[in-house]
């Protein structure tokens, strides 16, 4: 009896600690000026941006308390010579009258990153503006 509680706690202990092994990609950015993502504009605030399952490509983008999804984005893999420490987000100009776009965003440690997918046209655009990188601080 006492054998059978054992295995099953230790079952129970493994599985709980298989996700954390995967922990998700999650960065809470904090944004001064309104920012176009793939379908919308988000205003100036703050936003987690999350991936889930580490290795794809699917972004999730909530609010602070994590309470509303803003966005979820299916994104292409973009990949860096060097990782930085910190997250680090591309943004693509888009004139005075436009917000900037994010082009990609890579999470701390990784040379892989996310590049959001837009219209041919936008890219296009953003191909012909001016683009930057920002490293965060955190």
């Amino acid at each position: 009896m006492h054998r059978k509680l054992f295995i099953v706690v230790l079952a129970l202990t493994f599985l709980t600690t298989v996700p954390a092994a995967r922990a998700a990609e999650d960065t809470k950015l904090t944004f001064s000026q309104s920012v176009q993502i793939p379908g919308r504009v988000l205003a100036a605030g703050t936003y987690w941006f999350i991936v889930e399952n580490p290795g794809s490509h699917v972004v999730r983008i909530f609010s602070e308390d994590r309470s509303t999804l803003y966005a979820t984005i299916l994104a292409a893999s973009a990949e860096n010579q060097e990782p930085a420490n910190q997250t680090s987000i591309t943004f693509a100009g888009q004139g005075a009258m436009h917000p900037q776009a994010i082009v990609a965003w890579f999470y701390p440690g990784r040379t892989i990153g996310h590049q959001f997918i837009y219209s041919k046209q936008q890219e296009k655009e953003f191909a012909k503006n001016d683009q930057h990188t920002f490293v965060t601080g955190d």
